[in-house]
């Protein structure tokens, strides 16, 4: 039985977060223990993971407070459980788990880069710092996955070092993420949209990263070819109250931009949608994508990462930051007739089936670690 610690700054809603839950609940329970640590608290996901089994332990530290009690308690537990491998996800859990971990005796300590290019001045001042750091000590762990070819490349330039690098793929789970023709009645009574609506879709948390005004600029340029066009919009901070937001909705949008907030039932928001659109700054391997394309959804979205590899040919990529071509891709998928776009969907399918089905993914997961623990025996 190989005994692994995943460590992670929070259990919110991001995709790190969401493919943490993947591979915990859906690992060969015969093989592998999985205990999970939230440097935070639990979250949203923290209660799934329990439902199905997976042991949670939540530190209680506060987002962007560096607190040593966090550290002495990750080191405690660590110490008391004896894992072969400490598993962190994103930068600050690399950091803690990585001290952690040395200071507790663990010899197999990877970490799980999520993204490539970030434009630090939108985050907090510590991470940047925290990132640089992480770039020396890199050298210490023993394997870094990335989720993509833009994010490996990208860490080398700041100087990460490891041992080993493994690429591992996000993973989608194609019986939880599939077309539902029922959510496109109900989603769109939801909405008070006509039943007949074209709706494009975009499942984000409020961030500078995720470019909400180019999303914008893009859907003023539609309104004057497809007045009749539907917006919906779902993440965390992405509501009414967010007036940051609702200032950028041009007048002739009101009433057709459906801003959700933070939603539970993204599969059936995403099931939908006529073209579901990604117009980040910056991702590595981006889950909603994925995710929609499980859905049998056509996506667009901008070039950032591994985004262009992810769609292949069963969507439209554009540069980012380009309204013009952004509106220009919407309209291009949205005025094929029913049966051209539901067959691009049922392709965007297939091409997650064929190379990012969970199951397959999850293995890849299980096999990095088998492989650790055995070099480590030698």
């Amino acid at each position: 039985m190989i005994k692994i610690v995943h460590v992670i700054t929070g259990l919110g809603g991001g995709g790190a977060e969401r493919m943490l839950v993947r591979v915990a609940t859906k690992s060969d329970r015969k093989h592998f223990e999985t205990l999970v640590v939230s440097m935070t608290d639990d979250g949203v996901q923290g209660s799934a993971l329990r439902e199905h089994g997976v042991r949670v332990v939540a530190l209680g530290m506060q987002r962007g407070v560096p607190d040593i009690r966090g550290l002495i308690r990750l080191r405690r537990l660590l110490v008391r459980e004896r894992p072969n491998i400490v598993q962190t996800w994103l930068y600050h859990a690399d950091l803690l788990g990585l001290i952690a971990a040395k200071l507790a005796g663990v010899s197999i300590i990877g970490w799980n880069v999520r993204c490539s290019k970030m434009e630090m001045q939108h985050y907090r001042r510590l991470t940047p710092i925290v990132r640089g750091t992480l770039s020396i000590a890199s050298r210490f762990a023993s394997f870094v996955i990335v989720n993509s070819l833009s994010g490996k490349a990208f860490h080398e330039s700041l100087g990460y070092r490891p041992s080993r690098w493994e690429l591992i793929y996000n993973g989608f789970d194609l019986d939880e993420f599939r077309p539902d023709p029922e959510a496109r009645v109900s989603v769109r009574r939801e909405l008070g949209a006509p039943q007949d609506a074209k709706l494009i879709g975009m499942t984000a948390r409020f961030d500078p990263m995720k470019d909400f005004t180019t999303f914008f600029r893009a859907a003023a340029i539609m309104n004057k070819d497809a007045p009749e066009t539907h917006y919906l919009l779902a993440g965390p901070g992405v509501d009414p109250e967010n007036g940051s937001l609702s200032a950028c909705i041009h007048e002739e949008l009101k009433g057709r931009v459906h801003l959700l907030g933070f939603r539970s039932d993204v599969r059936r928001l995403t099931a939908a949608c006529d073209v579901f659109t990604l117009v980040s700054r910056g991702e590595g391997f981006p889950n909603v994508v994925g995710e929609a394309m499980s859905c049998g959804v056509p996506c667009v979205a901008t070039d950032v990462g591994d985004v262009a590899f992810l769609i292949g040919q069963t969507g439209r990529v554009v540069p980012v930051e380009d309204a013009s071509g952004l509106a220009a891709a919407w309209r291009k998928i949205l005025d094929l007739n029913i049966a051209d776009r539901n067959a691009l969907g049922w392709q965007a399918r297939q091409r997650i089936r064929e190379h990012f089905d969970l199951k397959a993914i999850v293995g890849r997961y299980e096999q990095t670690y088998l492989n650790m623990v055995m070099s480590n025996a030698i």
